[in-house]
């Protein structure tokens, strides 16, 4: 599945799911554009990728957001792969905590960013009919498993159904748009958020009862953008290990 020569934008590429992406589509050929907020975490998966373009971003801020597009046509002159990775989440709730501040935030880089990213780029993936994928999470098929999560599975939701609508505009000019809902992942989530698990509590949540790693991600999006998936838009893709089969 040779990406040789395809300009491949990825955010949110400093660590886990879209660090893997970053390295596999860059092992396969592809000239890897590396957005991300944490210098230090760019430049050690860059270390892994071939040439990266690496650009420290704030996806909020819509500056920040056109000039990424600038960056990668003045670097390489096309773009051929978009993936939108970057997420965050703010905790917020009905009855407990400042639910529209966690609005506020969360659909600002989830949801907000994508859409203007999207926009951003369609022309140029018009030129070369290319590929957007758009990573979302089953929390957006399903109820908030806690309350503090509810804006973030919103906004994974919105992303689903604009991910189709997207598709179904794009599709006449042969640009294909599609969706991986993960479920758990072992990345450096939990540490991140101070969670009050372990990843040893997570496989029992699944019905195979195993935590999916990054790279099982990185390999379904090189798939989704490679020739092989020609005739895949406008579809979702879960990786649960079979979690939304125990709700």
């Amino acid at each position: 599945m040779s990406l040789v020569d395809k300009v491949a934008i990825v955010t949110g590429a400093s660590s886990g799911i879209g660090a893997a992406i970053a390295e596999k589509f860059s092992n396969e050929g592809a000239r890897v554009v590396m957005v991300g907020r944490n210098e230090k975490k760019l430049a050690a998966v860059a270390t892994k990728c071939k040439e990266p373009l690496v650009i420290k971003a704030e996806l909020g801020n819509e500056d920040d957001t056109v000039r990424i597009i600038k960056e990668t046509l003045k670097r390489f002159n096309r773009i051929d792969i978009l993936v939108n990775n970057a997420g965050t989440n703010v905790m917020g709730s009905i009855l407990n905590g400042d639910l529209l501040k966690s609005y506020d935030e969360v659909m600002k880089i989830n949801f907000r960013a994508i859409v203007h990213l999207t926009q951003s780029a369609a022309s140029e993936l018009i030129k070369t009919k290319g590929s957007i994928v758009n990573i979302s999470s089953i929390n957006a098929q399903q109820p908030s498993p806690v309350p503090s999560l509810m804006m973030y599975s919103a906004s994974k939701a919105a992303l689903d159904h604009f991910s189709k609508d997207v598709a179904k505009e794009l599709a006449p000019h042969n640009v294909r748009v599609n969706v991986i809902s993960p479920g758990p992942v072992r990345t450096d989530i939990l540490e991140n958020t101070n969670a009050p698990i372990t990843w040893e509590d997570v496989p029992k949540q699944t019905a195979l009862n195993r935590v999916s790693e990054a790279e099982e991600i990185a390999e379904l999006a090189l798939f989704l953008v490679s020739d092989k998936a020609i005739g895949i838009t406008g579809s979702i893709f879960v990786v649960d290990n079979g979690e939304l089969l125990k709700k």
